[in-house]
């Protein structure tokens, strides 16, 4: 009917003509007019834009006296005499920026009770950098808040007092001392020592730590004197740390690794099918370094060998040895395929567990996390064959082993109860589900505000008008209603799950927020220095210490708060 030029524009016509029909109910609406006249960028407002765009990109400072640079600028509508400053200007702009960032930071501190800290170091182009994460819980919102707190270069050997001392500057400059409820590290030796010698820990000492072996009863074991009368005089009130936890993902990538391969390699069902079905994908990674078709693990995340296994398990057995013929490799036999399939059965709960905790959690994650595992872990006992039966039982023994501090902790409980997605919920034992209970109650009396007992406040009336008040009768006045922490506990766990309700429990939204605002990874600041190495690039080793951190701090802070 249409010619067929015309044949679009009819299918647009006819779809004109239906929205017509089917809003024949009321008027259309108006067409609103584009505006197309910009407004004008004001002087502030352009400074404020290319700071941003220069700290988020990784710019250098001087890319604003670039000719070509200016020269975009220059297109922007702007205010009058509003103009791109040159470098040294800028850069006195961006210090005034980073002045009024930390002032608004310590500002909100000084209205937050609780905090919680991240700590590690990092080592890139021959410099050592102390980086420090703070983490902290409104108490109007319930939300959780971090930001970049410190990442202060570190000269020398990176020794237990070197340690105590540069977090405890970087706490105390920041009015901090007596608000870290805690501070999360990984389990090497150095930071466990200095927790140990300047605050005692609050996990077991049998916990593994990492390069550092204890030593057995049978052993003996010489200590230098100097080094320990240095240590009791700096623990005399010179240096003072919070509580220390051990990051959980770490522990669980220890166990991956570690425990799970000493159980591989010294039982005799999966010794020699272990080593040859890993010995085989390892030679495959190798020979398709460059392929997209496989993952190559990288040697610091068991995640990352966890996935690469998987994907070699996911492709069929009959294309995965016809690509290792046509690599060269030697092909892999029925057992070791079915052993990789089982392995990536029965280490699947592990790398749930590991994505949990190394995400913004509360720290009452942590428990309900690691029973769940446990858990989760023991149930596909039943699936696997005789090569890795006993797997399963290795790495609940290995869980129990290294969290042997933090499974009855008080402060693991009382974070996970008070949390209103767990409450109890997690707990299985009914036993210990009341023994929970009992210590959520009695933190509730130790946290509840202390009421008045009437009894207790002196009578306002004076004894010449004693004989004119026993003229008068009243009736008895009802006695005011004292505080139950066993009701608020019950009428907590009776309530809903959504984390609001808290609102309605005043101790038990107290005892959330000191307990919950530590992470139970140290995931944070391991993120922090990811950033790092993309502003100390190698054409930008010349940075100094200072100015290093300033623009990793602010485009933390930019890139959270905007």
């Amino acid at each position: 009917i249409y010619p067929r030029h015309l044949k679009g524009w009819s299918v647009k016509i006819l779809s004109g003509i239906n929205r017509a029909v089917t809003s024949a109910e009321g008027p259309p609406p108006k067409q609103q007019k584009l505006d197309f006249g910009a407004k004008p960028v004001s002087d502030e407002e352009l400074k404020k834009l290319v700071a941003q765009y220069i700290v988020e990109e990784m710019l250098p400072i001087n890319t604003v006296d670039s000719p070509s640079f200016r020269a975009i600028i220059k297109k922007i509508p702007t205010s009058v005499n509003a103009e791109l400053p040159h470098r040294t200007t800028f850069t006195s702009y961006l210090e005034k920026e980073f002045t009024e960032m930390e002032r608004n930071l310590k500002a909100t501190l000084n209205e937050i009770d609780f905090v919680s800290t991240t700590a590690d170091i990092w080592t890139a182009n021959n410099r050592s950098y102390m980086g420090v994460t703070l983490h902290w819980i409104s108490r109007t919102t319930l939300e959780r808040h971090k930001v970049a707190l410190a990442c202060r270069r570190i000269r020398g050997r990176h020794t237990y007092d070197v340690i105590g001392t540069e977090i405890e500057n970087i706490h105390s400059s920041y009015g901090l001392l007596n608000k870290v409820v805690e501070t999360v590290t990984d389990n090497g030796s150095n930071f466990v020592k200095a927790f140990q010698v300047y605050h005692p820990v609050t996990e077991s000492d049998d916990e593994t730590e990492e390069e550092e072996s204890s030593p057995k009863d049978d052993d003996v074991t010489f200590s230098d004197l100097s080094e320990i009368l240095s240590a009791e005089n700096e623990s005399d009130g010179q240096l003072s740390l919070p509580p220390h936890r051990r990051c959980a993902s770490h522990t669980i990538n220890i166990i991956c690794t570690r425990d799970v391969e000493k159980h591989l390699t010294t039982n005799a069902e999966s010794r020699a099918v272990y080593r040859s079905s890993t010995a085989k994908c390892t030679a495959l990674w190798t020979k398709s370094s460059r392929s997209t078709l496989l993952l190559i693990p990288t040697a610091t995340r068991w995640n990352s060998f966890f996935d690469a296994v998987k994907r070699i398990a996911e492709i069929p057995m009959g294309e995965l040895n016809t690509l290792c013929t046509k690599l060269g490799l030697k092909c892999f036999k029925d057992q070791e395929y079915q052993f990789l399939h089982e392995y990536c059965m029965a280490m699947k709960p592990l790398t749930a567990a590991l994505d949990i905790l190394q995400g913004d959690c509360p720290y009452g994650t942590l428990l309900p996390t690691l029973e769940v595992l446990m858990q989760k872990t023991q149930a596909v006992k039943d699936d696997l064959s005789r090569m890795t039966a006993g797997l399963p039982d290795a790495i609940v023994q290995a869980i129990q082993t290294r969290f042997a501090g933090v499974l009855d902790d008080k402060d693991a409980l009382l974070a996970a109860a008070s949390c209103p997605k767990f409450k109890l919920r997690w707990l299985r034992d009914a036993g210990r589900r009341e023994r929970v209970k009992q210590l959520l109650t009695a933190e509730c009396c130790t946290t509840a505000p202390l009421v008045k007992n009437p009894a207790s406040v002196p009578s306002a009336t004076t004894s010449s008008s004693q004989g004119e008040m026993d003229f008068f009768t009243f009736e008895a006045e009802p006695e005011e209603e004292t505080y139950s922490a066993e009701k608020e506990v019950m009428d907590y766990l009776m309530s809903g799950y959504d984390l609001q309700i808290l609102h309605k429990f005043s101790s038990i939204k107290t005892i959330f927020l000191k307990y919950n605002t530590p992470t139970p990874s140290s995931a944070p600041v391991e993120r922090l220095f990811s950033l790092g190495g993309l502003v100390l690039t190698p054409k930008r080793n010349r940075l100094s210490d200072k100015r290093f951190e300033k623009l990793l701090r602010y485009y933390n802070f930019e890139h959270l708060y905007g």
